[in-house]
């Protein structure tokens, strides 16, 4: 059993990169399609809180209910915010890692890289062609 997990969105570009540079450190994470087998509440709360963000920094905006739920409103509380979570998963943004190192947020998806283990093992490239590790594992400077 990997001691990695990815709650992912295979509809994600950001979830299949960040998935794809766990595999490229040479791990094969427990991966939870979150939308297909949602985090039970306990399991919700000790990601939030190993994240050291809030529920509401966990809601996802876009391509939610979010608005039509009216989750922008300041009267909800953590409670309340969770309970929509659970009630419809697409509102956890995504995706989050847990690994011996950490628990995250991967956004944008090179964030998984200070939370993995081993380093990558060779050269990555993101779907939209960014490349984020040259050919020796090294990362690649941002300008």
């Amino acid at each position: 059993m990997s001691d990695i997990t990815i709650y992912h969105n295979p509809a994600c570009g950001t979830s299949r990169n960040t998935l794809a540079m766990i595999r490229n450190s040479g791990a094969e994470p427990q991966v939870i399609e979150y939308l297909k087998t949602p985090p039970d509440r306990a399991t919700l709360v000790r990601l939030i809180a190993a994240m050291g963000i809030t529920p509401r920094e966990l809601l996802r905006k876009k391509g939610t209910p979010y608005e039509a739920l009216g989750l922008d409103s300041t009267t909800w509380t953590d409670a309340q915010l969770i309970d929509f979570m659970l009630q419809e998963p697409i509102l956890i943004n995504r995706p989050i890692v847990v690994t011996p190192l950490g628990t995250r947020l991967c956004r944008p998806s090179e964030a998984v890289l200070d939370l993995l283990p081993q380093p990558q093992q060779g050269a990555f490239t993101k779907e939209d062609g960014e490349a984020v590790i040259d050919a020796k594992g090294a990362r690649i400077a941002k300008p």
